[in-house]
Parts: structure tokens; sequence; C-alpha cells
């Protein structure tokens, strides 16, 4: 199935040429037939803030997707190592890319904040938008690089701590609970909604991704970075870069 014909019935959208990018965008490209996207933080000068896993992919989910996992590991076109960022074929948790590394050959398509629940419902593919709004730019860009510092989001899972995960986080500061739980994102929600699937109308499976959207759950506050990657380490899941 092409590409075209898949922008045409809105299947994929939100495309952006590189130079309507802007430094704190929400930035994704599709992977793998559109099956599934990786999602970063653009902070200019075609770096790219993003959440991956290693070469190694320790973190399975036992599905499906384990075997796409290898889809969001930096990639210069076909390169590697690659000329801008070198050797990065081992690399995991929160890196920064050149942004040909970050697209490993895909589209750029911008990830929508403060959309309307009718807008929501209405996309085709979850994981391009959320109804929350976005922070301002700045910090949008100073959490992304907190996190990156000191590699503080945990270890990657593609279904309950992903690259989703990180960019929603980084644009909203949103997390769910008092636990902090994370693996809310669009896509995480879509494989959910999934099993209901026998059981509901197209409409009703849309609804409890709706509800699942971080922009309208009432359990979701507000963390701060500094707080976030403090509960990281006390729990063991992030290392810091020295």
């Amino acid at each position: 199935m092409g590409s075209h014909f898949l922008e045409k019935m809105g299947f994929i959208s939100n495309q952006i040429s590189r130079d309507k990018l802007k430094a704190g965008d929400h930035i994704y490209s599709w992977r793998n037939a559109y099956i599934y996207s990786h999602h970063g933080i653009y902070i200019g000068d075609e770096k790219v803030i993003h959440f991956t896993c290693g070469g190694g992919l320790e973190t399975g989910t036992g599905t499906f997707l384990d075997k796409i996992l290898v889809s969001v590991i930096p990639n210069h076109k076909g390169d590697n190592p690659c000329p801008n960022c070198g050797e990065r074929s081992n690399v995991d948790g929160v890196i920064s890319s050149c942004l040909d590394c970050f697209l490993s050959g895909g589209n750029i398509y911008l990830f929508e904040n403060s959309v309307s629940p009718a807008a929501f419902i209405a996309k085709p593919r979850r994981g391009t938008c959320t109804i929350a709004p976005s922070d301002p730019c700045d910090e949008v860009i100073s959490r992304a690089k907190y996190l990156l510092f000191r590699n503080g989001f945990g270890d990657y899972h593609a279904l309950e701590n992903n690259c989703e995960d990180f960019a929603i986080y980084c644009k909203t500061s949103l997390l769910v609970g008092k636990n902090y739980v994370l693996g809310r994102g669009g896509q995480a929600s879509s494989v959910s909604a999934a099993a209901w699937l026998a059981q509901l109308s197209p409409f009703g499976s849309k609804a409890i991704q709706l509800f699942a959207d971080i922009g309208v759950r009432k359990d979701a506050i507000r963390v701060p970075v500094e707080s976030l990657v403090a509960r990281a380490y006390a729990t063991g899941t992030s290392r810091n870069r020295s």
C-alpha cells in the first residue's frame, strides 16, 4: 500500500518539511510500513532528543512489537557509523541524534497538541495527537536536555515506557497518578484497546482511546523533571552519564 494512498485516506498525516521545523516540536517518523512510529523532540540545528532501546533489545513485550523494536535504533540512511553521530547501534535510553539518524530514511511528521475531542476521535491512527496542551518551547527543550544529561527516563519498553511517552512528557510534563505511570501514549493505548475490538463498535474502541489520552485523564499530574529523574534513580532504572 503506497504512502500516497495512505495519506489520502488519512491513515498518516501531519507531514512537515525540514525548513518548517521549530525547536521544541514533537516529531515522529513512521517505521515498518506504517506499523509503528518513532517519536522525539526537535531541538534545532538538525538535532533530535529521543528515547530508544539498545541493539540488544533487552526489554521485550512478548508481542509482535518485539519484531519491530529494532526500528527505533538510530540509523543514518543505512550508514553505520553515522558521519555526524558516530557508532549508534548499541546506544539506549535518552539520546541525541542528528535528524537523519532519527528519521532512518523516513519522512517527518508533526505531533499535534491541544486537539479537540472530536478531532482526536476522527484520527484514523493513534499516536499522532493529544488533547493535552504543550508547554512553552523553552521548557520543552530544557526538559528534554535534562533527561538527556541524566538519562533519566528509565528502561525502554514498547508498551509501558516508550518514545512517544518520552516526547509527550517533554511537551506537557504530564504523567499518570502518584506513581508516575508511563505507557500512556497513543500507540500503547491502541494496542490495549485492540483487546476490546471484538466486543465494541469502532466508536467504542476510539472512546476507550480518548479516555486513555493524558489530556483528559483525571489522574494525570504535572511532574517536575527533577522529581521524575530522582525517582528513576531511586528505583534503579536510570543510568547517569558522566
